[in-house]
């Protein structure tokens, strides 16, 4: 089924419009007092301008306070509100991500250059490896943009992914024990990274992106579960071999390399016909959803995988 593509919504209709204008005065009256604010509050948020993209739903958005405050970043702690309150001291600023491994021009992209890329507003679903999903307006521009600059070898197979280590900012990754080995490291196929689908994302709402949702850059792969899309990157490698990811290597009966949202392939431990949708039925709600093959892309996607058994290439 083709993507619906309604008008460009912009940040103001999006998020009720007193309460996006009383926001952004307070922003202003605390920027010109000088009051200091949270380095991971909304209020340090910054507007980003952006083209319409290829890519709207036809569904209600997920609150942007759900998006904000209900999130998966074991960075920063294992809890959904974790993120939101314990990510005030990271710095995004400043920040580059370098692009190597088999690629002709290997280079380090600066935030600024980054930001100046041709930025497309892309509403997505996205469905959580544990049976939740948001429907968000990301701002971001596709992967293949990046890759085009360092020009990929042809013996490079697939894209390796690498968050940042700081756990004097990320109190998740310091202490004594530590619920994933660090850095966090995710991949991709060539095929998949190139998809028009696949984008590194720099903002939502409208706004940067804030540093509970991976804050600068952040991967999004809309058809795969949502731990995919890695968070915070500074490294992209291009390799041969499949990258050794995070959570496979974590838990490799539960969560394998490729990920792709499947209702027919139950999670060891729940079902994944269903899902609840974040937001709908009360703010964190109860109302269900069937969860639909490549999360609603398979036009779009299921054609990467043709012959492929996907129960065993889970």
């Amino acid at each position: 089924m083709p993507a619906y593509r309604p008008p460009h919504i912009s940040p103001s209709e999006i998020t009720p419009k007193d309460i996006y204008l009383s926001r952004r005065s307070f922003i202003g009256a605390a920027a010109a007092a000088g009051f200091g604010l949270a380095a991971g509050s909304e209020a340090l948020a910054a507007p980003l301008s952006a083209v319409p993209g290829p890519y709207k739903l036809n569904e209600k958005l997920t609150p942007k306070e759900a998006v904000t405050t209900y999130n998966n970043f074991y960075e920063f702690g294992v809890n959904k509100e974790d993120p939101s309150q314990n990510s005030g001291a990271f710095k995004t600023t400043p920040w580059s991500v370098k692009v190597e491994g088999m690629v002709g021009k290997p280079k380090e992209f600066g935030l600024d250059e980054i930001l100046k890329m041709k930025l497309e507003d892309r509403t997505y679903r996205m469905r959580c490896v544990e049976g939740w999903s948001m429907v968000i307006p990301w701002i971001g521009f596709p992967l293949s943009a990046i890759l085009d600059q360092v020009e990929p070898l042809g013996s490079a197979k697939y894209v390796a992914f690498e968050t940042v280590v700081r756990p004097e900012e990320m109190p998740g990754q310091g202490g004594l024990f530590q619920p994933l080995p660090w850095p966090y490291i995710e991949g991709l196929r060539m095929d998949e990274a190139r998809h028009r689908l696949t984008i590194l994302a720099v903002g939502l709402y409208g706004e940067t992106l804030p540093n509970q949702n991976g804050a600068p850059i952040r991967l999004v792969v809309p058809w795969k579960y949502g731990f995919k899309s890695i968070k915070s990157i500074v490294k992209i490698k291009l390799v041969e071999e499949q990258p050794q990811t995070t959570w496979k290597n974590s838990n490799a009966r539960e969560y394998g390399f490729y990920s792709n949202v499947n209702p027919a392939v139950d999670h060891p431990r729940w079902s994944q016909a269903t899902e609840q949708r974040i937001g709908e039925g009360g703010f964190f709600g109860t109302k269900r959803v069937d969860t639909l093959p490549f999360n609603g892309y398979a036009n779009e996607v299921a054609s990467l995988y043709s012959g492929m058994d996907l129960k065993a290439n889970y």
